[in-house]
């Protein structure tokens, strides 16, 4: 199963691509889109749907995990990345691949154990998980830990999917 990790954001957007499965998963792509504050919104909001839109049609995932969380602090910042995640969102509907959203706590708890670790324990574990060893980009980080956690999530959806099917 191919699967695209998304970290929304409107200056910088987290894209990761994994194939495998919850036991083996291999590191296909990574990147962290970044829309400069210059640009006026219509042209930000383009940019990503375009680049999303070409790692669906180039990729071909399955699905599409992305991050969940609501900002409910800064609703000028809550507002820009709602932005982004809509656009991500048309450039998967259109796409026709599902989407699939997990909070931080989700994430952490797949890939760390407990959902209280940090932002080192995960990028640990992304890199070891998916063998690499190179650092990159916390946005491209957190995109691949999105798909890891999908990956882990899927056994247990489905056999949720056949219980409701067979009910």
């Amino acid at each position: 199963m191919i699967v695209l990790g998304v970290d929304p954001g409107l200056a910088n957007l987290g894209l990761g691509l994994i194939e495998g499965d919850a036991r083996k998963a291999r590191h296909l792509h990574h990147v962290c889109l970044v829309t400069e504050s210059a640009w006026v919104m219509p042209r930000r909001l383009q940019y990503i749907h375009s680049e999303v839109a070409r790692l669906l049609a180039e990729y071909q995932p399955e699905a599409v995990a992305i991050e969940d969380q609501i900002l409910r602090r800064q609703a000028d910042v809550a507002f820009k990345v709602g932005q982004a995640f809509g656009v991500v969102q048309l450039a998967c509907a259109q796409a026709g691949v599902p989407i699939h959203a997990y909070g931080p706590m989700q994430v952490k708890r797949a890939l760390v154990g407990t959902g209280r670790a940090d932002k080192e324990q995960v990028i640990y574990m992304v890199k070891a998980s998916l063998g690499l060893r190179e650092v990159f980009n916390n946005h491209a980080a957190d995109a691949l830990a999105l798909a890891l956690t999908h990956l882990a999530q899927q056994p247990m959806q489905a056999a949720l999917a056949g219980r409701l099917a067979r009910a």
